[in-house]
């Protein structure tokens, strides 16, 4: 159980669901493209495969893997799990083999749900994953699929219902992989009360609603609007900000529009604003926000966005540049940059509107957040001193059978229990927070600290810049020194070395510009936005071999 002070509900996203369905069945609850599933047929598919879970000999607080792009079939398959007790697991799917060994292995997966593009894959590995008792294929552009996986339509198309011997509570379990770049995945414990209490238990802190007393109200909630947000969730859904976004939008009876194409086409995402009326959209920083705007400041006035209400990230810093130029075009919007983890939710927040854009990296301190200094103790607002960000109140119970990454993430400050996923901050004298950045990346030069994060974001204020990595290089002399690996703006005159560190010098300490410089095609970030360090700090050693820069 989560330290937190509980209200007296006892939340499962199942009996949401269920009751949201109950209400509203017409209501659309999942649309991709075409393809248009109400609420009533969402109950009647996602107890359809429960019952075929349960069937296969799958019980109580089984996992149930989830190998999925974005669409449909995934909320379906979360959904059919807390049916059951059962808890999804979420699967990169950029893995490869190997990674999805460990993945499936580690999370005691009985049950995977993958689409057919990734049979080659899955078919070289089965023989590995002795655990797993069924596997279900959704048929997608490749085909059908494998012959010896359950054809998942055919499932959910069954009308069977599940029948139980076990009751489903609070305490069920979803679990969250995270990680992958630094080591292998860890597998984050939610309890479904914690985490749907920490989303706002059926309230909006960014508007103001409260959370509700229970599901009754909820449904109250659910019948006084004429319909629930049209959220368009274009961050996977494999990750945390997509996931955790669908889950609470469908729990206060939303409906969750994904795209078609599997790599994001901005003009296809702005062609399903206008189509589907989208009021909310789930983004992951500047890889998605970046195109964006450059489509609308190319062709301004071409689509429809007067129904967008709300744009959130969570994830990934967001440039104040960025979010003026994006109220520009869409005045109306509210910009919703959250600060938080797969471990760590509610960190904090910043909210911007027309004329008034955040600072990058500055957040308001959530109500349960606070920074911890080496000692223990607290960081005092504007002493210009660095701590660790820590949550409190709703938090994960920890990582599925690792008990030494547990107990290095959450630990107890004045006597109570905190998720501290290794984020570096400091409060400013207005005691909102300046993220500095992951202190497993941190790059130590000359004895100074040095976060790429924030060299990051002034590199990105150049105009030649589209995007850019500060990683630290091995020097015999400072320890390490930053390289910026820089994926130019296209149309401009490719910039230097010494423009961007005069650039970055005008923003920050002299210590922290660039003495390299590594030019990419693209800095590949993932589907969540994120970087490979470890891979680009890689390109950059075989670029440039020994440091040879500028002085400090």
């Amino acid at each position: 159980m989560s330290d937190a002070t509980a209200p007296a509900t006892d939340w499962n996203f199942a009996d949401l669901y269920e009751a949201v369905a109950a209400a509203v069945p017409d209501r659309p609850c999942q649309i991709q493209g075409d393809r248009v599933i109400t609420w009533g047929e969402f109950e009647r598919r996602t107890a359809a495969l429960a019952a075929d879970f349960v069937a296969a000999g799958i019980g109580q607080g089984a996992k149930v893997a989830i190998y999925l792009y974005n669409g449909p079939e995934y909320m379906e398959t979360m959904a059919a799990a807390f049916k059951v007790s059962m808890a999804p697991v979420n699967t990169n799917y950029r893995y490869g083999a190997d990674e999805i060994v460990y993945l499936f292995d580690n999370a005691d997966a009985e049950a995977v749900v993958f689409h057919a593009c990734f049979t080659e894959l899955v078919e070289a590995v089965k023989d590995r994953l002795p655990k797993v008792k069924r596997w279900y294929v959704v048929s997608d552009e490749t085909g059908s699929g494998p012959s010896w996986a359950s054809a998942y339509e055919d499932v959910v198309s069954s009308g069977a219902t599940p029948s139980i011997t076990w009751s489903r509570n609070g305490d069920d379990l979803l679990l969250l992989y995270t990680g992958g770049t630094t080591g292998m995945p860890k597998g984050v414990m939610w309890r479904q009360d914690d985490l749907f209490n920490v989303l706002g238990g059926g309230g909006n802190a960014v508007l103001g609603v409260p959370a509700a007393s229970g599901v009754p109200e909820v449904i109250e909630r659910v019948h006084a609007a004429p319909a629930g947000a049209m959220m368009l969730t274009a961050a996977p859904l494999m990750h945390g900000t997509g996931q955790f976004s669908a889950l609470n939008a469908m729990a206060l009876g939303g409906c969750i529009v994904t795209l078609v194409n599997r790599k994001f086409d901005v003009a296809e995402l702005f062609r399903t604003i206008e189509a589907r009326k989208v009021t909310n959209l789930i983004i992951v920083g500047q890889a998605f926000a970046g195109p964006m705007l450059d489509q609308l400041e190319e062709d301004p006035g071409r689509f429809d966005t007067t129904s967008l209400a709300l744009v959130v990230s969570s994830g990934v810093m967001w440039s104040q540049e960025n979010k003026a130029g994006l109220l520009k075009h869409i005045p109306q919007v509210l910009l919703f940059d959250s600060f938080g983890s797969s471990e760590a939710v509610g960190m904090g927040g910043s909210v911007s509107a027309a004329g008034a854009a955040e600072q990058t990296a500055k957040f308001a301190l959530g109500a349960n957040c606070a920074v911890f200094a080496d000692d223990g103790s607290r960081v005092e607002p504007g002493s210009g001193d660095q701590g660790v960000v820590a949550v409190g109140g709703f938090i994960p119970l920890g990582y599925y059978k690792d008990e030494a990454k547990t107990a290095q993430t959450f630990r107890t400050y004045e006597g109570r229990r905190w998720s501290v996923p290794g984020d570096f901050a400091e409060v400013n004298a207005d005691g909102s927070l300046k993220l500095l950045g992951r202190g497993s990346v941190c790059i130590n030069t000359g004895g100074e600290k040095v976060f790429p994060e924030e060299v990051e974001e002034a590199l990105k204020t150049h105009p030649s810049v589209r995007d850019a990595v500060a990683v630290g290089l091995p020097d015999p002399r400072f320890g390490e020194t930053i390289c910026a690996v820089v994926e130019p703006q296209e149309g401009k005159e490719t910039p230097t070395l010494e423009e961007l560190s005069a650039h970055v010098k005008q923003h920050l300490a002299a210590y922290k510009a660039p003495r390299n410089l590594v030019i990419v095609d693209s800095i590949r970030r993932a589907p969540n936005g994120k970087v490979d360090y470890k891979r680009l700090k890689g390109v950059a050693i075989d670029t440039v071999g020994a440091t040879q820069g500028i002085g400090q």
